[in-house]
C-alpha cells in the first residue's frame, strides 16, 4: 500500500509536464507601403467597423434583402453545422483526461475444459471421485472425460480506469479542439462577411441593369420620336429617305440590346434569391421598385482603419487558430513517445447461484496500475511526429498568405474605390454635356438648320455617355462593398462561447 501511495505522488507531481512546443498568438505587422493608409484618411473612414455597414446605402430593399440571406442562406447554415461538430469534438477531447467508470451484470452457462488450464491444479484422476461426486467447476474428472459438469456462473460489479496526463497529452488534445471550434467560428463569421457583401455586389448590380433599361427604353421613346419627325418631314419633301432610314436603323439597334439587359435582369434576381436561400423568382416582388436607382456611395464612409486589419478579418483569426491547432498537436504525438500509466480497477460479486451474488462471500476486487512503454512501433510513432510538425509548417504558411493576401485586398480595394470615385464624376459630366448636345441638335434638326445624322450623333452619344455613367456608380458601390469586405467589417470580433470540455 505505500509502494502504491508512492507512486501516486510520483506520478501526480508528473502530470505537470507538457510536452510540445507552446504556441504563441501571432502579431502580423502592417505593409511598410503607405499607400493604404492614405487613401482611408482621404476617405475620412472611421476607426470602427459598423457590423450593418450596407446602410450607409440607405436603402431599404437592400437591408431586407441582407436580413433574409444572414438568416436563410444555406452556406451559412453549413458553417453553423461545422461549429457544432467542432464543439462536440471539444467534448470529446475533454473526455481524455478524465476518469471513466462502468457497470455490468452477465450470467454465463459454463464448463471447464480438462484438458486445459484446470489440469495443471493437480487434480485427482477421474476414479478418485465418483461421479456425482459434486465438484461444480468440472474438474473432478480431469483430463477432460466424459462426465465433466457444467455449471451457472453470475457476476456483478463496476470497473473503472483513468490514464494519467504524464506528460499533457490530454491537455494538448483539448487545446487542440478548443483551437478548432474558435477556428470553426472565425471561419462562420469569414461566410457571413463574403455573404453581405456579394449580396450589395449583386444588389448593386440588379439596379445597375435596371437603370441601363431604363435609359435604354428613354432613348428609344426618344429615337421614336424622332423617326416620326424624319418621316413627317421626309412627306412634306424637306427631307430624305436617308434620316428616316437612319432613325429606324438606331431604333432597331436599341430594340436589340433591350433583351440582353433584360437578361440581366433576371439573372441578378435569381442570384439574389440563391445567396438568400430561395428558389428562383421568390424575390421578384421584394425587389421591384417603380424607379430603379443604383445605390450611391456617401461622401463620409464609416469603415475600419488597415492598421486594425489583424483583428478585424476573422479570416486571419480563423487561420491563427488553425495554426494554435496544429502546434499543439505536435504535443499530443510527441507524448506518445513516453510511457502510460492508467490506474484501473473493478469491484463486485460472482456466484455460482443466483441466491448467493449478493452475499458477503461473494464480493471480489482487482485494482492497480497498468504501464505501458512504448519500445518498437515500426516508425508509426515517428511518421506521425513528422505528420504533425508537417501540418503545423503547412498552418504557419498558409497564416502568412492569408495575411499578405488580406493586405493586397484592402490596397486593391481602397484604390479600386479611389479610381471609380474619379470615373464616376466624369461620367457625370459626360453625361450632361450629352444630353445638351441632344436637345441642341434635336432643335436644329427641327428648325432644318442641321441633317438628322447629326441628331443620331449626338443620341448615340447620350446614350453611351449614359451607360457609362450607370456602370461607374455601380462599379463605385461594389467597390465598397468589397472595401469593408476586406476590412473584415459586417462582424463584431468576439470570443467562441465553448462547452465544457467534460462530458459523458
Amino acid at each position: 500500500m505505500k509502494r502504491f501511495s508512492f507512486m501516486l505522488v510520483a506520478t501526480s507531481a508528473l502530470a505537470g509536464c507538457t510536452v510540445g512546443p507552446n504556441f504563441r498568438a501571432q502579431t502580423p505587422s502592417p505593409p511598410p507601403a503607405p499607400t493604404a493608409a492614405q487613401f482611408a484618411k482621404q476617405l475620412a473612414l472611421d476607426t470602427r467597423i459598423d457590423t450593418r455597414w450596407w446602410r450607409v446605402f440607405e436603402d431599404p430593399v437592400l437591408d431586407g434583402v441582407i436580413d433574409r440571406a444572414l438568416t436563410d442562406n444555406l452556406d451559412l447554415q453549413i458553417a453553423a453545422a461545422r461549429i457544432e461538430r467542432s464543439r462536440a469534438q471539444l467534448r470529446t477531447a475533454g473526455a481524455a483526461g478524465l476518469p471513466s467508470a462502468g457497470g455490468a451484470a452477465s450470467y454465463m452457462r459454463e464448463r471447464a475444459s480438462g484438458d486445459g488450464i484446470m489440469a495443471l491444479t493437480g487434480a485427482s484422476s477421474p476414479s478418485a471421485t465418483a461421479a456425482g461426486g459434486g465438484d461444480p467447476f468440472g474438474t473432478a474428472n480431469l483430463p477432460g472425460t466424459k462426465g465433466n459438469s457444467d455449471f451457472d456462473l453470475f457476476q456483478t460489479g463496476f470497473d473503472a480506469s483513468w490514464e494519467l496526463d504524464l506528460w499533457g497529452r490530454a491537455r494538448r488534445l483539448r487545446e487542440a479542439a478548443k483551437a478548432d471550434a474558435q477556428a470553426a467560428v472565425y471561419e462562420r463569421e469569414a461566410a457571413r462577411i463574403s455573404l453581405s457583401a456579394e449580396v450589395v455586389a449583386q444588389y448593386v448590380a440588379l439596379r445597375g441593369a435596371e437603370a441601363r433599361l431604363l435609359v435604354l427604353r428613354r432613348n428609344r421613346e426618344a429615337v421614336a420620336r424622332g423617326e416620326g419627325i424624319a418621316r413627317r418631314r421626309e412627306a412634306e419633301g424637306a427631307a430624305s429617305r436617308y434620316d428616316a432610314a437612319s432613325a429606324s436603323t438606331q431604333l432597331a439597334a436599341i430594340d436589340s440590346a433591350i433583351p440582353g439587359v433584360e437578361r440581366d435582369v433576371s439573372v441578378h434576381r435569381n442570384a439574389l434569391a440563391l445567396l438568400a436561400g430561395c428558389e428562383p423568382h421568390v424575390l421578384d416582388g421584394q425587389l421591384a421598385v417603380s424607379e430603379p436607382k443604383v445605390p450611391t456611395v456617401p461622401v463620409r464612409l464609416p469603415g475600419g482603419l488597415a492598421s486594425s486589419l489583424a483583428h478585424a478579418r476573422p479570416d486571419i483569426l480563423a487561420a491563427e487558430a488553425r495554426l494554435h491547432a496544429a502546434t499543439a498537436r505536435i504535443g499530443v504525438a510527441k507524448a506518445d513517445f513516453y510511457p502510460s500509466l492508467v490506474l484501473t480497477g473493478s469491484a463486485g460479486t460472482q456466484s455460482l447461484e443466483s441466491g448467493d451474488l449478493f452475499a458477503w462471500g461473494a464480493r471480489q476486487f482487482i485494482a492497480g496500475p497498468v504501464l505501458h512503454i512504448p519500445i518498437f512501433e515500426g516508425g508509426r510513432l515517428k511518421g506521425q511526429l513528422e505528420l504533425t510538425e508537417a501540418d503545423q509548417k503547412a498552418a504557419a504558411i498558409q497564416y502568412r498568405a492569408t495575411v499578405l493576401r488580406a493586405w493586397h485586398e484592402v490596397d486593391d480595394a481602397l484604390e479600386l474605390l479611389r479610381s471609380e470615385a474619379k470615373r464616376v464624376t466624369a461620367a457625370q459630366r459626360g453625361v450632361e454635356q450629352g444630353r445638351i448636345a441632344t436637345h441642341v441638335a434635336e432643335r436644329r434638326y427641327s428648325a432644318g438648320a442641321t441633317s438628322y445624322l447629326d441628331v443620331l450623333v449626338a443620341q448615340r452619344t447620350e446614350l453611351e455617355r449614359e451607360a457609362e455613367y450607370t456602370q461607374a456608380l455601380t462599379a463605385h458601390a461594389s467597390a465598397l462593398a468589397a472595401l469593408y469586405k476586406s476590412l473584415g467589417g459586417g462582424w463584431t470580433p468576439i470570443q467562441a462561447e465553448m462547452p465544457g470540455a467534460a462530458g459523458a
